[in-house]
């Protein structure tokens, strides 16, 4: 809608809600309840009969004499505000929310792709409760960021940003306080596994998003392509034909696709990616108010570039979210990848954006989206075919761990010594294990992470990846086919679990 239609909208509402007339009066009483006369005849009407523009007009009405008559005098940008806030709180939806302006100048940053910041994907939990704390969780710092050569990984736990805790503010406040002016500094608290803590102030920069990495597998006894795709945006279509290029040159047999880390994004990059692998059926589809239809993404046999029969297996795990659940669950029901890995977060739903006026906005929650085999994933998620978790360190090992980070030994380290060889790392590891005594397989890695941020960052860190061990051993075997065929849909995953329930009750 344009600015002059906006205006004559807005022109109209408020002739109309100046119509409504509350009478002063009423409200000079102290414990008993009240009648507003202007709109007197709305209290005898069931509510499911009262025209929503009455609400309109008693919410305006209410403003207005609130705000004339408060004891002080108050902002009305703030009644605005919290007026707004509410509205969009009351859907109950956690994905339906009203963005103050520095929220949505963020939510418009990660639109266009660059923006003040600290380099890290993370995900939060909608609702917070004593046992389970709403904390930010990073899925992938990256590479080149003030997060990611500050050694922050997949996994951890921002607990607290300066002094603010992070299970007590929303996604968006978060991500307003994460970003802001290049060069600035902000101090975030990491939690990392269950009780290792330790606090690091990143410097913000500014951020531009890669979406696609890729590469070969040099461990694979094959010729196994690794695609890893951070998030989906416009580009991430064409960054993966290029990659899927690069794989036939090499002659690939094999794939493994990476959405570990992947909040999300656009959903048609994954439509476009999903129909490269697809090459008939429905790949998504998406209903709204009432189960009604949408739209259907059908895969069309001419997009479709990777030979049929290809061994594929999806790497997924908590922080795999939104349209990289529409990639594997697309994958999954078509019966064209195996999945490894962890249960994927569930976010079965699609939002729409909607700038107001005074540079702030509001998301809402406008479809659901659909599984090949009419399966909604929303709050649920994705099982992976192959469970594997990493391992956990000793609780021996976690002191050792948040000793060696407060003292801040490892990046003054590494800057001394640029371009560490695996040699190097490991001889660095018998050193440090003199005063810091920890398995050193983990403290290999340790060294590793921050040995990665001054010379050329590996694709991968096979040697404590198990993950992607299992999704390589995986994707290796002689009976790969006789494996796809026996897995579950995603419906039909659905049907044994209510079948349970219903068993259950």
């Amino acid at each position: 809608m344009d600015k002059k239609g906006r205006i004559i909208i807005v022109a109209v509402a408020l002739i109309v809600a100046a119509l409504v007339v509350i009478d002063p009066g009423v409200f000079a009483q102290s414990a008993s309840s009240t009648n507003v006369s202007g709109l007197s005849s709305v209290a005898s009407a069931s509510e499911s009969e009262v025209d929503p523009r009455v609400y309109a007009e008693w919410i305006y009405s209410v403003f207005n004499y609130v705000y004339s008559n408060y004891i002080d005098e108050v902002d009305p940008k703030i009644l605005y505000e919290g007026a707004m806030r509410g509205l969009m709180d009351a859907f109950g939806d956690p994905h339906t929310m009203y963005l103050d302006s520095s929220q949505q100048r963020s939510m418009d940053d990660t639109v266009t792709g660059s923006f003040g910041g600290v380099g890290l994907q993370i995900s939060k939990l909608s609702v917070s409760t004593p046992d389970e704390p709403a904390y930010v969780l990073v899925s992938s710092p990256l590479k080149g960021t003030p997060g990611w050569y500050a050694g922050i990984e997949s996994g951890d736990l921002i607990i607290a940003i300066g002094d603010v805790d992070t299970s007590t503010i929303t996604m968006d406040e978060v991500l307003g306080l994460l970003r802001g002016t290049v060069g600035t500094s902000v101090e975030v608290t990491i939690r990392r596994g269950k009780d290792m803590e330790f606090s690091v102030v990143l410097e913000r920069a500014l951020i531009e998003t890669v979406t696609v990495e890729y590469g070969m597998i040099t461990e694979s006894t094959g010729k196994t392509g690794y695609l890893k795709l951070l998030e989906f945006s416009g580009l991430t279509d064409k960054k993966v034909q290029e990659a899927l290029d690069y794989f036939e040159e090499q002659n690939y047999d094999s794939l493994i696709i990476d959405l570990r880390g992947n909040g999300g994004g656009v959903l048609f990059g994954a439509e476009l990616v999903a129909d490269k692998f697809i090459d008939e059926g429905i790949i998504v589809s998406t209903k709204g108010r009432n189960g009604v239809v949408k739209s259907e993404y059908k895969a069309s046999k001419r997009r479709t570039v990777v030979p049929a029969g290809m061994p594929i297996v999806v790497l997924i795990d908590g922080t795999s979210a939104s349209a990289s659940e529409v990639l594997a669950g697309a994958l999954k029901d078509a019966k064209v990848a195996y999945l490894v890995g962890e249960r994927s977060y569930g976010k079965g739903s699609v939002q729409q954006s909607l700038s107001l006026g005074f540079k702030d906005g509001a998301k809402y929650t406008v479809e659901k989206y659909y599984s090949p085999t009419d399966c909604n994933i929303d709050g649920i998620g994705i099982p992976p075919d192959l469970e594997v978790s990493f391992p956990e360190m000793s609780d021996e090992d976690k002191e050792i761990y948040i000793k060696l980070m407060n003292d801040n030994v490892l990046y003054p380290y590494v800057q001394e010594h640029p371009g560490m060889t695996e040699s190097d790392v490991a001889a660095y590891a018998e050193e440090l294990a003199k005063d810091y005594p920890m398995d050193k397989f983990y403290l290999r890695r340790i060294i590793r992470v921050y040995a990665n941020r001054t010379r050329e960052d590996p694709l991968y860190d096979y040697e404590f990846d198990t993950q992607l061990k299992a999704a390589l051993e995986t994707v290796l075997r002689k009976d790969f086919a006789t494996l796809l065929s026996s897995v579950k849909t995603l419906k039909e995953i659905e049907l044994e679990r209510e079948s349970s329930e219903s068993t259950a009750e």
